[in-house]
């Protein structure tokens, strides 16, 4: 049998390893490392005192037939209401048949989508609508700014030479102030000017003040774009709870599965990876391979080469490649301060929002995370508290990162207060901090010179690089997917051209809209 490694067991590796394993399961040999301990990622689930959560929040859903099917086999849809849907009398599409979350743990749950932009002290809805409550918000003069500003950007296109101007182009000069520069500037820690347009194209494809238009006056039918989604698939107990399936039907299968194992070397001989070196606890070990795939951020994978002189504007290249970093901060509270005043019904009144995007330049918190509404079965007792995640942007290492744990939690409630989403006088009844390297891959530095590595990482023929860091583009969950699928169907074919690999999410068309079945 081929002994195939893969190194990483988030979405990308978990995905590669069960797919060989279901489709070929008398062929292939496969072992997964996995550097630390938790499985999916960041798209893993950390329970703590009872309260579960999601690091940095993942919506399951996909255009994808192919990625739907994976987690419907691992997960089915519920088929009958959990908890809140019970208590509150809310109606859904409920999967025939499918499982009962009051009853069994192995379900998929349908949420609603809600995520606003929390701006002046408002909520907005996200992206931008249209409609009279927004322009109540803005006040008179903002809205008027805006519009102004919109035409002016119709009729004089800006070279799209950065973020910023992409933006501009899309929205006009006022809408990319107020909605779209300060969090883009707190996410990277770079000014949108000085950040390339890429990122853009790759997380708003298709969006722009054109496309609401479109929508709010019911005209586009073929496509619904990123962000106006109404529902998505959740797992009852978070993102996590899916790949520790995976993993337990992988290894169910044959396939092993090596928890904290870093990878430290990647041997070559003649022209071709040759065995998997990696650090654990009892010592190194030498994993043979007759193909390596490999979710290590790209800068890692180029220092991990061995027995082959990588080109110095290779190791230049990638040793530059940017990433940023990012803490959560977990609180639980009794109560949020808004009120939801919604038509969606919540239990305690609780505001609906899945995320919020805090548009305030006085506070560092960037984005909130209420778990209660991703799932009631996150939160230990979800009719008496509020487990919210408070999402800091920063880079390993500095200041912010090496915060101590009470001290962010201590500056994460000061930020609420401040905002005004939580009473000064409610206490903080537990906190959990998560710090979480290279989680976004960035669009600038040696970014542009990703071509040149790839084509030089392509050189191995048994080599696939998938994920969202093996790939250092800043892939949702389902795109990783897609690599793994596409590097499986590379191997099962024995075909070395990788440009299936590194084509996914490379589409003008944006990764969550869905053509209507009968169009």
């Amino acid at each position: 049998m081929q002994q195939i490694v893969i190194i990483g067991a988030g979405p990308a590796g978990l995905t590669a390893g069960l797919e060989l394993l279901r489709r070929a399961p008398d062929r292939y040999a496969v072992t997964i490392l996995e550097a630390g301990g938790a499985l999916g990622g960041i798209s893993r689930t950390v329970v703590h005192n009872g309260n579960r959560m999601d690091i940095g929040g993942h919506r399951f859903f996909s255009k994808d037939a192919r990625v739907n099917a994976f987690w419907e086999s691992l997960l089915p849809t519920q088929g009958a209401p959990a908890l809140d849907d019970r208590l509150l009398h809310r109606e859904k599409a409920f999967a025939p048949g499918g499982p009962d979350p009051e009853r069994g743990d192995r379900v998929m749950l349908l949420r609603d989508r809600v995520s606003r932009i929390y701006y002046l002290g408002k909520f907005f809805d996200y992206p931008i609508s249209v409609k009279l409550q927004t322009f109540r918000n803005l006040g008179l003069a903002r809205t008027m700014r805006a519009g102004l500003g919109y035409f002016a950007a119709c009729a004089h296109k800006l070279p799209e030479t950065s973020l910023e101007n992409f933006y501009i182009n899309r929205f006009g000069r006022p809408l990319y102030e107020m909605f779209f520069e300060d969090y883009t500037e707190k996410l990277w820690g770079r000014h949108p000017s000085a950040i390339s347009a890429d990122w853009g194209a790759q997380r708003v494809k298709g969006l722009s003040v054109a496309a609401v238009l479109k929508n709010a006056l019911g005209l586009d039918r073929k496509a619904r774009e990123t962000s106006l989604i109404e529902q998505f698939k959740y797992p009852k107990f978070g993102p996590g709870q899916l790949w520790e399936q995976a993993a337990a039907e992988f290894q169910a299968r044959g396939g092993r599965l090596v928890q904290n194992s870093r990878v430290t070397a990647l041997q070559t001989e003649n022209g071709q990876l040759s065995a998997v070196c990696a650090e654990e606890a009892d010592g190194m070990k030498t994993y043979p391979a007759d193909f390596v795939l490999s979710s290590m951020p790209i800068c890692a994978l180029v220092t991990a080469l061995r027995g082959i002189a990588v080109p110095e504007d290779v190791q230049r290249a990638a040793a530059g490649l940017p990433y940023r970093d990012f803490v959560t901060v977990g609180l639980l509270v009794r109560r949020l301060r808004p009120k939801n005043e919604t038509t969606l019904r919540t239990l305690g009144s609780l505001i609906p929002d899945c995320w919020i995007y805090v548009q305030d330049r006085g506070v560092k918190l960037g984005r909130v995370q209420i778990f209660n509404n991703w799932s009631p079965y996150m939160v230990k007792d979800p009719q008496n508290t509020v487990f919210v995640g408070l999402e800091y942007f920063c880079r390993e290492g500095d200041a912010f990162w090496n915060t101590p744990d009470a001290a962010l939690a201590s500056g994460g409630r000061d930020d609420l207060v401040k905002i005004g989403l939580l009473d000064e006088s409610e206490p903080i009844l537990d906190s959990h901090c998560e710090r979480v390297p290279k989680a976004y891959p960035a669009y600038f530095d040696t970014y542009s010179e990703l071509p040149r590595i790839r084509a030089f990482l392509d050189g191995f023929g048994n080599l696939y690089c998938i994920g969202r860091n093996g790939q250092h583009r800043y892939n949702n969950m389902d795109h990783s997917m897609l690599t793994a699928f596409a590097a499986v169907d590379g191997i099962l074919r024995d075909d070395p051209d990788k440009t299936a690999v590194w084509s996914v999410n490379t589409e003008q068309v944006y990764h969550e809209s869905k053509e209507d079945e009968d169009a």
